[in-house]
């Protein structure tokens, strides 16, 4: 049925919620559709892409309603491009919750807080996180309805195959961000006759995913922050507020500012919330801005230049990545909203059993400190799955190699400050005749930076079924911080250099690049 705009349906599928018992209890995949310019009919017509924006946890229906229109130019007028919520997600049910409200839900995460303290907070923060950790677990065991097991990645990758045959087609077309990538190497691994065209975009490592070990997401984030360091030099003190002739200069203003919130936070009050900027609130802050470096770099240099002047304001509301939370009247209005427990689902149904053993989570983050300064946010991640209800893991966990019937495309940046290049390199040799597209840019998914050579050959390789050349690195077409008079008249000039159809496509890759809608990425 029509919904939300013009040109977009909605419906949803019903699937077996056990496929190894199909007839029994089922679920009901949530999805909206952009449709295709091309009429359906029509020989030119190239049936559906699906869209996952990882998480896990992330609703692909939320993605296409706020970006499927620039999605849909990128791939093309032959396309529909129809984001779905994966089982246990948002629209999608059964959904799953640990809480049995909404009010229950953020007093938990208001006394907790764990997704936004740092390890190295204070003496007590990693086993403070280990306990609620443990507590989040037994919750989810004790609310289970009987459905909770059934929320696995194998499972929507059949779920996929579903919405594709479904569509009247029996091979899958895909986009699969982050952990989409994961759901992707996972359909391509157990379907391989079933790949039309498959795009894998920030590349998870799959086999350390599903050894539930967290542990090699991190190995360019140095590389991402460097980014910002190094820009916010060469573009001056009138395009980076908190200029500083050095990289180095940089780094020890924000060890200042480190050392000085942590013996003093700063009380704030905005015209909508207020609340206290610390040391883990900074850190926390500067982590998510790797992510997306066009829309949060320059914004973040000018909270850091004002906290250092003592003003907070800026780098609060910076953390605030929803508006506060209100007690509503109508609870079944928000019972379709996407929340963080699905997506501790996910990955703990996925993974290995992790020991409940405190010294076990203390060496873990040991190690993961060893390998990357950005440790102390990203350790919670793996304790979500502490005291996990015992369910068999008897789901397709690997491995991810498979001859499929149309080369995968994985699609990787330089500078990806939680799915580094290695992950797709990695994951490519699984896969015959695929190919590593590298981005040269900071952030998180090629959507991150504005790079027209990418985007080109995503969308050639969905026409046409061109791969890139081995090898293919692709630049992008501007930084994240504004540069110098030339360097600007420089970029103007390129822009008006270029042919209709890629300054199209210019001004859609600069306005992903400049959006922080997308939360869609793994740990966030």
């Amino acid at each position: 049925m029509d919904c939300y705009a013009e040109n977009q349906q909605c419906a949803r599928l019903k699937v077996p919620l056990d496929y190894t018992h199909p007839d029994d209890a089922s679920a009901a995949i949530a999805m909206v559709r952009i449709h295709s310019v091309v009429p359906h009919n029509s020989t030119d017509y190239r049936g559906p892409i699906l869209i996952n924006p990882g998480g896990p946890g992330g609703s692909g229906v939320d993605v296409v309603l706020t970006l499927g229109a620039q999605l849909s130019t990128i791939v093309g007028p032959e396309f529909d491009v129809i984001g779905f919520d994966p089982r246990g997600i948002a629209r999608t049910t059964p959904r799953v919750s640990f809480f049995e409200t909404r009010v229950e839900r953020e007093i938990w995460a208001s006394n907790a807080a764990r997704e936004k303290l740092s390890m190295n907070a204070s003496a007590d923060a990693l086993s403070r996180a280990w306990a609620q950790a443990i507590v989040e677990g037994q919750l989810a065991g004790a609310r289970d309805d009987g459905s909770l097991r059934f929320i696995t990645t194998d499972h929507t990758a059949r779920d996929m195959l579903r919405i594709v045959q479904a569509h009247g087609f029996e091979k899958l077309q895909y986009w699969g961000f982050s952990y989409g990538s994961v759901l992707g190497a996972t359909f391509a691994s157990m379907f391989p006759d079933k790949v039309g065209r498959l795009v894998l975009d920030g590349v998870v490592d799959s086999e350390n995913y599903f050894a539930t070990e967290w542990s090699n997401n991190l190995l360019d984030t140095d590389k991402t922050w460097s980014t910002f360091l190094d820009g916010c030099v060469a573009a001056g003190p009138d395009g980076c507020p908190f200029f500083s002739p050095t990289a180095e200069k940089i780094s020890e203003k924000i060890n200042a500012l480190y050392a000085s919130l942590r013996e003093r936070p700063i009380p704030v009050r905005t015209s909508t919330s207020f609340g206290l900027v610390d040391y883990s609130m900074m850190r926390h802050v500067i982590f998510q801005a790797l992510y997306f470096p066009y829309t949060t770099f320059p914004a973040l240099a000018q909270a850091l230049a004002d906290l250092s002047r003592g003003n907070a304001t800026a780098l609060f509301k910076m953390a605030e990545l929803r508006p506060p939370f209100e007690c509503s009247c109508d609870e079944p209005s928000y019972r379709f909203e996407a929340v963080g427990d699905a997506g501790t689902a996910v990955r703990c149904n996925d993974g290995e059993r992790i020991s409940t053993a405190y010294e076990d989570s203390v060496d873990h983050y040991r190690k993961l400190s060893e390998s990357s300064a950005w440790a102390d946010v990203w350790a919670p991640i793996r304790m979500t799955c502490l005291d996990w209800p015992d369910f068999p893991k008897d789901h397709f966990r690997g491995p991810f190699i498979a001859n499929t019937s149309f080369p995968l495309l994985f699609v990787g940046n330089t500078a990806d400050p939680v799915t580094p290049l290695s992950g797709a390199q990695k994951m490519s040799t699984g896969f015959e005749g695929s190919v590593v597209l590298t981005q040269d840019s900071p952030g998180h998914c090629s959507i991150s930076g504005p790079s027209i050579c990418t985007q080109k050959h995503i969308r050639q390789y969905f026409l046409n079924g061109l791969l890139p050349e081995p090898g293919t690195v692709c630049p992008v077409i501007a930084s994240p911080f504004p540069t110098d008079d030339l360097r600007s008249s420089a970029d103007v000039q390129r822009v008006f250099s270029l042919s209709e159809e890629d300054r199209i496509l210019s001004n859609v890759v600069r306005e992903l690049a400049m959006t922080s809608a997308i939360r869609f990425l793994i740990g966030l």
